[in-house]
């Protein structure tokens, strides 16, 4: 989606639109220094520099856009902050700041203080008012926000459009699908102008509401106005795979845009692999592009390609690389920092499009055998001594993991919880409960004084020991991300806390995957994760009290 104008001083002309879907978890490491294309640390030095003596506007959004697509997040928000504090009276860079920050962070309070300040000095610049309101929404203040939606709509009638048009996508950012679905409503009943973005928007919040046999309507209108337009197709696209039909989908997916920017990958200039196309004798290179979560899930695809004659290098994250290399001996895993450019490969793909290249077309034809995965004899009996005897045990996750831009922010936003509210929503239970959570996340732990969590993260140094620590346990509990998949994989009993508007690979409705037979859906049907829980602690206690080995997640 363009989450605002490349100018907000162009006053909003581009229309807003909301996309679909975003990648579940991104790569756990990266590596240690990450350039743009074509750069030193010492010529990246000295354009910022220059960009601090002498600003521009253009300068500031291009050199940030450099530095923020090579995944350095820290250092291109540093650069923003950075210029506007050596130069706070300066109008058209302070919006180009506040253009990037909207784009790439979720620091909402600097762009809603950017705005006020502008704002101030040039208060007829009303069409602002709507990229404030936006803004305020996306921070959670959401009735500072609407008041200012209100003015604009009761004082602007020429800004009508553009503001439905933004009001509903940071609505839908905010968590509240069903009020974005009465205003469209209620524009469309009204006979107002009919754009390209709303009509989009309209199918977007009917498949987050689980509505997306009735999504596709509004996608093919949208369309049909544009058929172009990159958003429109990612959205139909994941509308589409959400009803299960994949052969339809496929073409709109193929034709997207990296999910998760990289200008500096060497490989990414190679011919694209494409569905049919002979794979006997051919060096292909298969490449994370989204989350660990989507690698875990489509890799079970690579024996299909490896037994049609190819050769596959595999590049991916550190955490994963250790995990795949015993799961698939007859291909080369390398990590993207140690993987040099080298000549004589044909193609590539990333993970994410296997399932398509490789002819799936509906649901019936989803490869379930588990596991595909599994873990090192010598890690399980090791990680197993730390454990205690007690049975069943019970690992658990409430948070994905970190997240910078403001798109991902949003989206972990409503998938995760906190230790504290799903401890205390399936505690007590007569049962061993272990973290298997990681990251910053992980220090909630701390604050908990309840039921005791046995945690050993401090072994488990990659997806390698965190499947060894899993096959220790008789059921995994999670929010949507990466351990949910790892777990199905290795076909170990697990239950999907899914966020109220679930991802597309869960489909609108039922409570059990096509993608894993082990698994079990909770899904949300609040904002919050919290009545799910309770349902989840309900049910725990009767499994738990029933419990055997061998037992499965849907007994």
């Amino acid at each position: 989606m363009a989450r605002h104008p490349p100018h907000a001083l162009d006053a909003l002309a581009t229309p807003v639109e909301r996309t679909e879907d975003q990648p579940m978890d991104q790569p756990a490491q990266a590596p240690t220094i990450r350039l743009p294309k074509g750069m030193t640390v010492e010529r990246l030095w000295e354009a910022r520099q220059a960009l601090l003596q002498n600003p521009t506007p253009e300068g500031l959004k291009s050199l940030a856009t450099l530095i923020f697509d090579a995944q350095q997040y820290v250092a291109g928000e540093r650069l923003v902050l950075d210029v506007i504090a050596a130069h706070q009276d300066n109008l058209p860079l302070l919006l180009a700041a506040a253009d990037v920050l909207a784009t790439y962070t979720m620091r909402y309070d600097m762009i809603v203080a950017i705005l006020g300040k502008v704002l101030t000095a040039l208060p007829h610049m009303a069409q602002l008012k709507v990229f404030l309101a936006t803004a305020l929404v996306t921070k959670g203040d959401v009735a500072a926000g609407l008041r200012i939606f209100t003015e604009i709509m009761q004082q602007h009638p020429e800004l009508h459009q553009d503001a439905c048009e933004h009001l509903v996508v940071a609505l839908l950012d905010a968590g509240y699908a069903q009020e974005g679905y009465m205003v469209l409503d209620a524009w469309f009943r009204d006979k107002k102008p009919v754009t390209t973005a709303l009509l989009n928007n309209m199918g977007c919040v009917l498949q987050r509401l689980n509505r997306s046999e009735e999504a596709l309507g509004w996608y093919r209108k949208a369309l049909e106005n544009d058929p172009h337009n990159a958003s429109t197709r990612m959205g139909y696209a994941v509308a589409l795979f959400k009803t299960g039909q994949f052969k339809e989908g496929a073409p709109y997916y193929f034709a997207r845009m990296g999910l998760v920017q990289d200008t500096v990958s060497w490989y990414l200039s190679l011919p694209r692999l494409q569905k049919g196309a002979p794979l006997q004798g051919r060096n292909l290179i298969f490449y994370q592009e989204q989350g660990l979560g989507d690698t875990l899930q489509f890799i079970r695809y690579l024996p299909m390609v490896v037994a049609q004659g190819a050769r596959v290098t595999l590049v991916v994250p550190t955490t994963l690389a250790r995990l795949l290399s015993l799961a698939f001996p007859q291909v080369r895993v390398v990590t993207e920092q140690d993987f040099a450019p080298q000549d004589g490969y044909d193609a590539i793909l990333p993970i994410p499009d296997l399932p398509f290249v490789m002819g799936l077309e509906t649901l019936a034809d989803i490869p379930a055998q588990v596991p595909y995965l599994g873990a090192v004899p010598a890690d399980c009996a090791r990680l197993a001594e730390l454990l205690p005897a007690r049975r069943p045990r019970i690992g658990l996750v409430w948070s994905g993991g970190r997240r910078t831009k403001a798109m991902d922010v949003l989206t972990d936003q409503r998938r995760s919880t906190t230790a504290g509210q799903m401890l205390a929503a399936i505690t007590p239970v007569d049962a061993t409960l272990v973290n298997l959570q990681l990251g910053p996340r992980r220090e909630d732990l701390a604050a908990w004084h309840g039921q005791p969590v046995c945690d050993i993260m401090d072994h488990a140094h990659d997806m390698a020991d965190t499947a060894a620590l899993i096959e220790n346990l008789d059921l995994v509990i999670s929010v949507d991300t990466s351990v949910v998949h790892l777990a199905g994989a290795l076909g170990k009993p697990v239950w999907l806390l899914s966020r109220w508007d679930g991802c597309w690979r869960w489909g609108d409705t039922g409570e059990t995957s096509p993608w894993y037979p082990t698994m079990r859906i909770f899904r949300a049907q609040e904002r919050t994760l919290g009545p799910v829980l309770e349902q989840v602690g309900a049910v725990l206690r009767t499994w738990v009290a029933t419990w055997q080995p061998g037992k499965g997640a849907l007994d």
